[in-house]
């Protein structure tokens, strides 16, 4: 299909601003980036008509409720994003022969398991967030077959808030930082994740189903932010500390490597490691304060 309809939830997030420098790179220029207002997953009158006006070829569902700490106590909006839109989102891909793409989480993971997590493995969700994005994942799969549900992690870039530039932000505001060193995972460069999910669209092959992507290696959010700190060139002395050090509402999971065998061996990609892909985001973040004279 040369020229596919895709529909972008979620489009002008983090992950969709991605998409939106990523897609032109694999020829996708018939693509809707919706907005919380313009796709609002939880309007089924406005899905209704926006997926009758247009039948879409594919769907990207970026559109979530991400605030992990906030959805323990605001856990009905969490649940009607999270869990409702997701199934509103699948059920109007099917019944307009679309392909959906959905994004999820490792934080459907316990965070207990000291192997790396592979999709079969027992989700155990341990905070609101996690058990909300799982349930989406359950009503996806219950509504349509023609789905990919990639679950990923850590995601950073060069756009909208995330730990990268927020440690770059206070690394040039302060000369030490604790930072937690007992949660481990991968961070996942987002630009990445996009190159991935246009490689998904213009496959020829149709491996429907669950998927694990992260970039490679393993890191603590210490060595995460140590490793901000020596590529962006910042002096900053940070201490590892325990997550008990600094409680917060929801709980994290201790452990959320992930393995990528599966969507490495479907799609023939090439994951790249977290370092080097965090070497590339800092490039970009830098060229944009130069280019805004910042």
């Amino acid at each position: 299909m040369n020229n596919p309809l895709i529909f972008v939830f979620g489009g002008t997030g983090q992950l969709g601003q991605c998409l939106q420098t990523v897609m032109p790179l694999y020829n996708l220029e018939n693509v809707r980036f919706l907005d919380e207002i313009e796709g609002n997953i939880l309007d089924e009158n406005a899905l209704r008509q926006l997926f009758t006006a247009a039948r879409p070829d594919y769907v990207i569902n970026c559109a979530a409720y991400t605030a992990v700490d906030q959805a323990e106590d605001s856990t009905e909006i969490c649940d009607q994003v999270n869990r409702v839109g997701a199934a509103n989102v699948a059920r109007y891909s099917e019944a307009a022969g679309a392909n959906l793409l959905h994004i999820s989480t490792d934080f459907v993971f316990g965070g207990d398991s000291p192997k790396l997590l592979a999709e079969e493995d027992a989700a155990l969700p341990i905070n609101v967030y996690g058990l909300t994005k799982l349930q989406g994942e359950q009503e996806i799969a219950a509504l349509t077959n023609r789905y990919y549900i990639l679950r990923t992690s850590w995601l950073y870039s060069e756009f909208a808030n995330n730990f990268t530039k927020t440690m770059l932000r206070l690394g040039a505001e302060r000369s030490e930082l604790n930072v937690i060193a007992d949660q481990v995972g991968t961070p996942t460069y987002a630009i990445d994740l996009a190159h991935v999910l246009c490689k998904i669209i213009r496959s020829e092959q149709r491996p429907f189903g669950l998927y694990h992507y992260s970039n490679e290696g393993v890191a603590s959010w210490y060595d995460f932010a140590v490793a901000i700190f020596e590529l962006g060139g910042l002096e900053v002395k940070v201490n590892p500390i325990p997550g008990t050090a600094y409680p917060t509402k929801a709980k994290r999971p201790a452990f959320s490597v992930m393995d990528k065998s599966k969507i490495k061996e479907a799609f023939g990609i090439e994951i790249p490691h977290w370092r080097q892909s965090l070497a590339r985001c800092i490039t970009a973040i830098h060229k944009q304060d130069l280019s805004s004279g910042a």
